[in-house]
Order: structure tokens, then sequence, then C-alpha cells
């Protein structure tokens, strides 16, 4: 019963991304604004700039909606999200998460 328990908590956190996981071709394809600090592949250009490479998806999301919306302060980075709607954010999530 607590194996059961255990396995339906780990198949219900592998739910979790998958949820709100986007179309990675899409974030591919709308990601070019990023290559420039972030790298093509994800991997950031400077050490200044973090990697996105593998990020995990709720993070980037929430992160992302928090430059859009101003509650993150940065103002280059609220510069290139302005635009973006939830549905290319989720896309650039599930990219960023695939490399």
């Amino acid at each position: 019963m607590k194996t059961s328990a255990i396995v339906c908590a780990v198949l219900a956190l592998g739910l979790a991304n998958v949820a709100v996981a986007g179309d990675a071709a899409a974030g591919a394809a709308k990601a070019a604004a990023c290559d420039g600090c972030h790298g093509a592949d994800g991997i950031a250009t400077m050490a200044a700039y973090p990697n996105l490479a593998g990020q995990q998806i709720d993070y980037f999301v929430k992160v992302m909606k928090e430059y859009r919306d101003g509650t993150r302060p940065d103002e280059m980075m609220k510069m290139f999200v302005a635009a973006l709607s939830d549905e290319d954010i989720d896309d650039l999530a599930a990219h960023y998460k695939a490399l």
C-alpha cells in the first residue's frame, strides 16, 4: 500500500510538468531572440546569463510570466518577453526543457 502511494505521488509530480508543457518544436522557432544571450543550445554565451537548457518547466513558466508582468524586475528581460502569450511561454519552456 505504501509503495502504491509513493508511485502515485511520483506519477503526479511527473504529470504536473506534462500538464503545462507546450510544443517544443514551436518553442525552438520562437527562441531565436533568446539565442544571443542564452545560446542556441541553451548554454549561455556569457557567465552573467543563466543556462536555459534542461530548465524545469514550472520554474521557467513562473519566471517568464513574472518578467512579462513586471513582478520580477529586469528591464532587459521585460523588453524581450512583454509580447509573449502564455502559449509562447509554454512552448519556450518545452523547448528549453528538451535541450
